[in-house]
């Protein structure tokens, strides 16, 4: 059986699930009222986008502290979306509905990264 090598960040789990997080994102706060334009969507998106940038940035560092930090940030991110989503249902700007889909996304990449995290400070420890 051949073995699925990860050479570039697009091969990370957490980036492809974060990538599809990005992307329910975008759709869902196209539909939020003009007034949240460049507040709630524009801090969602960015947080979006935070994660699997920082999850990029991270796969290029050569060592694994440096690694460590940007899944965290990543982590960070992740956990500010959530936050955001709850109040985007909150202010029912989402239905029950369409916040399930992003934030069960959201749930899914963290485990993700939290896995990355620890796997990545595992070998800071050995190395």
């Amino acid at each position: 059986m051949p073995e699925n090598k990860i050479t570039t960040f697009q091969d990370l789990d957490a980036w492809k699930q974060g990538h599809k997080l990005v992307l329910l994102v975008y759709a869902i706060t196209k539909s939020f009222p003009k007034e949240e334009v460049f507040a709630l969507v524009s801090q969602m998106r960015r947080c979006a986008v935070s994660i699997t940038s920082n999850l990029a940035e991270g796969f290029s560092r050569a060592s694994f502290r440096d690694k460590a930090y940007f899944y965290s940030m990543a982590l960070g991110s992740l956990t500010e979306l959530q936050n955001q989503l709850l109040i985007s249902k909150d202010l029912v700007y989402l239905s029950n509905d369409k916040f399930a889909e992003p934030y069960e996304q959201s749930v899914r990449v963290h485990k993700i990264i939290n896995g990355l995290i620890k796997s990545t400070k595992e070998r800071v420890r050995n190395s």
